[in-house]
């Protein structure tokens, strides 16, 4: 009997300590750099080209408190804020270009709804093709290999995903088993605009993303990696306040907008 007690403790100390710490406040700094091609021909003809725009490298600090995420990031072009407030499910994006100041915020019923009609538009786009459609699927292969991010013994995984047309795709993964977030797995990348992009299959990883490495559209790579992790530090509710000095509107009135410019900027369209 002292054998079977003793037998069970010790499983339980085990599953315990192996359980993600959740973390309800912290800073994350992420680096996420988008790799176009080499021959890739560039535009002259003096437009913003909004297709282009997160080419290269870009900063990101996130901003953690219960239910409350900010994360901005800074590039070349310009900055932006994503403030996502998870109880009332609104995501406010604040954009920083040439002098402008202006914001659009989005409910993610709306967001649903707005993400329905684009599928529904590029189903009708490929409705001529022969390829037969399937149901997408996503399936996680672990790896033994070990590296440390950020001072995080991370373990290597791929995300194997099979789209809708039957194509295949791998993303990298770099993960700790040690924290993870309540609402969610990664930084940077598409994760860095809150709720408004997501990478397929990081929900599935028991965990925090710290890395992963991923193909885009029109023959462009992303790399992103979490480079600090600061647990320790008190951040004041007005951090996720909206600034006054910027002209917030809803998406759909934002989207107008950026319609005769090309199209809305990435963070609208999610992965391009």
């Amino acid at each position: 009997m002292k054998i079977s007690i003793l037998t069970i403790a010790l499983l339980t100390g085990t599953l315990s300590y192996a359980q993600p710490k959740l973390i309800e406040q912290a800073v994350i700094s992420t680096t996420t750099n988008v790799i176009a091609p080499e021959d890739e021909e560039q535009s002259n003809d003096g437009r913003m080209n909004f297709r282009n725009m997160m080419d290269g490298e870009t900063k990101s600090t996130t901003y953690v408190k219960n239910d409350l995420v900010k994360t901005m990031l800074r590039s070349e072009v310009g900055k932006s804020t994503i403030i996502r407030n998870n109880t009332s499910k609104i995501t406010t994006t604040l954009i920083e270009m040439m002098g402008m100041k202006r914001g659009f915020f989005v409910s993610d019923s709306e967001q649903v709804a707005m993400r329905d009609s684009m599928m529904k538009q590029r189903r009708k786009d490929t409705s001529a093709s022969t390829v037969e459609r399937k149901e997408p699927q996503t399936e996680i292969s672990y790896s033994d290999e070990t590296k440390k991010i950020a001072g995080y013994q991370c373990k290597k995984a791929f995300i194997i995903s099979t789209s809708i047309f039957g194509s295949r795709d791998s993303i990298t993964v770099w993960y700790t088993p040690e924290i993870k977030f309540r609402y969610f797995t990664s930084t940077g990348g598409l994760s860095a605009i809150g709720n408004m992009g997501a990478v397929n299959g990081l929900d599935k990883i028991d965990g925090f993303v710290l890395r992963y490495e991923m193909n885009m559209r029109r023959n462009r790579r992303m790399e992103v990696e979490v480079t600090k992790i600061d647990t320790g530090i008190e951040i004041a509710d007005k951090e996720f306040d909206i600034p006054k000095d910027f002209d917030v509107q809803p998406m759909k009135d934002m989207q107008k907008m950026f319609g005769g410019m090309g199209g809305p900027p990435p963070m609208m369209r999610g992965n391009q």
